[in-house]
């Protein structure tokens, strides 16, 4: 597979995990996507291994898409670096309009492909 073709298809199955509603599905697509001892960090949450992280995403799910009404997205601009890749990605209304949320994810992956640390930056939303 291409390169720059296999960090959208990981931008684009990263990105879906948030907005799955099925708590086995999430957990199936977290073990997929992290290495076991995988760690994600944003703002001043921070998540290591597969119950916190179904515990993050958990929380992100029903706070913005359940509850909220949103949907994350990614933008298309995933790009990789030897073992990093960073791509962007933004929430949006389901129902259609302005971006609510823009974020940056920059991930260092395992000799595997997944994910061994993932970093999320919240970054300023035009407008909002």
């Amino acid at each position: 597979m291409h390169a720059k073709t296999r960090f959208t298809e990981l931008a684009d199955r990263y990105v879906a995990l948030w907005n799955l509603t099925d708590a086995d599905a999430r957990r199936d697509a977290i073990a997929a996507l992290w290495v076991p001892q995988g760690e994600h960090y944003v703002r001043t949450l921070q998540a290591k291994g597969y119950e916190a992280l179904a515990q993050r995403v958990t929380g992100s799910h029903e706070k913005n898409v359940r509850d909220g009404g949103f949907r994350f997205i990614a933008t298309g601009d995933a790009q990789g670096l030897h073992d990093t890749v960073m791509f962007h990605w933004q929430m949006v209304p389901a129902a259609g309009g302005p971006v609510a949320a823009l974020g940056l994810e920059f991930l260092r992956l395992a000799e595997d492909g997944r994910i061994a640390v993932d970093y999320q930056f919240i970054l300023p939303t035009p407008g909002v």
